[in-house]
């Protein structure tokens, strides 16, 4: 069931610009626009989409572009177009952009002007965001009706078929996690920092947490942002809410915890967070709001939070927490039903922040996206439909949940989810290699990474600058492992299955197979 407050992306910003319309939107590198302005910019382009680029309710736009004002008025002006976004990485490989394009259907491209070649060499209407208005101002236009359950954006996760798979997002979905949220408070004086990929479900929570309540965007620099750059930035801009994955929250309590001195509230999550990195940075800063925040692309960006601050008793693990406004949780069995109090079950997930499925994919989206019609489980309100996590969790009595694990193979670094499976799949395609299995390992630095295990094909063995080629020419650098570990056979269950856990460790002193 939805929020009575459900409302499109459009609508909500054009409320929030009426409300404000000289506050600052977004502010990036000593430049600022007002919300007036970044209402009437994103309005031109969603003017030239519609007049030069055909661009029709329910279509899907690609927008291509590194962290600038521009990026923030593609994304509005697409919505406003009545289409829906597919936002790429600029880093990905080309193959692995061509397969998206398609898969989306994505016929136009908003991207840099830089990138317009590459984009019509693939068939594609490419545009660049027009100039903004002189007088910041724009001729009004009818605004193209968009409805809440309408499509906002298909972003692409790692697929254990070997091909990446595409989760829709509606509007409803976006409005859910950052109207009147549970979870944090956001309002006009607030200034939260844009640093995830767009590509990345967080930026949902960064860029339309901001834009919907009257706070301002910063944007982050353009590429990655060293944790010795980070303090600097973020008192530089006064920013008073920040998003980290774990990985980038545990170094960056390590390198220069003062980064997080001007701070209202840090978010983290994407992994499991360290105890002890935790109540360092609590200490450090009592008043300090920290939050726990969990949730599948499939449930957009966040389903259960915990606030760690307001937590007297920090134990040996954290709790992922209690569901967001309009968000249902269900521990359930292997059986189906749902398992009592303390008892591990399967996170399946429903309510307001559950996507429309996956993209092309309605068998998968059978699979996981579920309704139950039980009313011992509904209750009087009917069917209700719920996603299933994969995740092992136990609910404590006071609801609480406690993350244990997977209940499959997929696992997540640096708050990007991999399913092994694409990996292992796309090895297996290269002549050298007749067998692998993909996972993670603890490096001599003490970090996570990615390990591929690897039986040749043939008896003179493993080229690794080959296969680390083959990978990089396909997939986004994060899901190229750091190691290539030759076996002659790879370990086997009982089941006929590969045992991970006997695989060995990687001599990561040995360049043969580190890099």
């Amino acid at each position: 069931m939805f929020a009575v407050q459900a409302k499109a992306v459009p609508e909500a910003f054009r409320e929030q610009a009426a409300r404000t319309p000289d506050a600052v939107a977004v502010s990036a590198d000593g430049h600022s626009l007002s919300y007036a302005q970044l209402d009437a910019w994103s309005d031109l382009l969603a003017q030239q989409l519609a007049t030069e680029g055909e661009v029709a309710p329910g279509d899907r736009v690609a927008v291509s572009m590194e962290r600038s004002p521009q990026l923030v008025v593609a994304l509005l002006g697409v919505l406003k177009a009545g289409a829906a976004y597919l936002p790429l990485s600029v880093t990905d490989p080309e193959p692995r952009i061509a397969r998206m394009l398609v898969d989306a259907d994505a016929r136009v491209v908003v991207c840099d002007r830089f990138g317009a070649q590459g984009f019509t060499a693939l068939g594609r209407l490419a545009f660049a965001v027009p100039e903004q208005p002189r007088d910041g101002l724009a001729a009004p236009t009818p605004p193209v009706p968009v409805e809440p359950h309408h499509l906002a954006y298909l972003m692409y996760t790692s697929g254990s078929t070997g091909l990446p798979k595409a989760v829709a997002v509606e509007h409803r979905n976006i409005t859910n996690l950052v109207t009147d949220p549970n979870y944090v408070g956001l309002g006009p004086d607030d200034r939260i920092l844009q640093l995830a990929p767009v590509a990345f479900d967080a930026a949902t929570f960064e860029i339309w947490g901001a834009l919907l309540n009257g706070a301002r965007l910063v944007l982050a620099p353009p590429g990655q942002v060293h944790p010795e750059d980070l303090g600097p930035l973020l008192r530089d801009n006064g920013v008073s809410v920040l998003w980290l994955t774990a990985a980038l929250f545990h170094r960056q309590i390590d390198v220069d915890i003062q980064a997080f001195a001007g701070l209202g509230t840090v978010l983290a999550g994407g992994d499991v967070l360290s105890v002890p990195h935790l109540r360092t940075l609590r200490d450090a800063f009592p008043g300090l709001g920290i939050v726990n925040g969990y949730g599948p692309t499939e449930t957009t960006t966040f389903a259960v939070c915990h606030r760690i601050d307001r937590d007297p008793d920090l134990g040996a693990s954290v709790p992922i927490g209690s569901p967001l406004q309009n968000v249902e949780l269900l521990v359930m069995g292997d059986d189906g039903a749902p398992v009592p109090a303390g008892t591990p079950g399967e996170l399946w997930i429903g309510g307001a922040g559950v996507s429309r499925g996956y993209w092309q994919r309605p068998e998968l989206t059978e699979q996981k996206f579920v309704t139950v019609t039980d009313p011992a489980v509904t209750g009087a309100a009917g069917p209700r439909r719920y996603y299933r996590s994969g995740d092992l969790v136990r609910q404590r009595p006071d609801g609480v949940v406690e993350y244990q694990g997977r209940i499959d193979d997929q696992f997540k670094l640096r708050g990007f989810r991999i399913e092994p499976g694409e990996i292992e799949n796309l090895l297996t395609e290269h002549p050298q290699v007749r067998t692998a299995s993909v996972g993670i390992r603890e490096s001599h630095l003490g970090d996570p990474r990615l390990v591929a295990w690897v039986v040749p094909a043939q008896p003179e063995g493993l080229d690794r600058r080959a296969l680390r080629a083959h990978l990089t020419a396909r997939v986004p650098d994060y899901m190229v492992p750091a190691a290539f570990v030759q076996l002659d056979e790879l370990p086997i269950t009982g089941n006929g299955k590969t045992d991970r856990r006997a695989l060995p460790a990687p001599d990561w002193s040995s360049r043969a197979i580190y890099v």
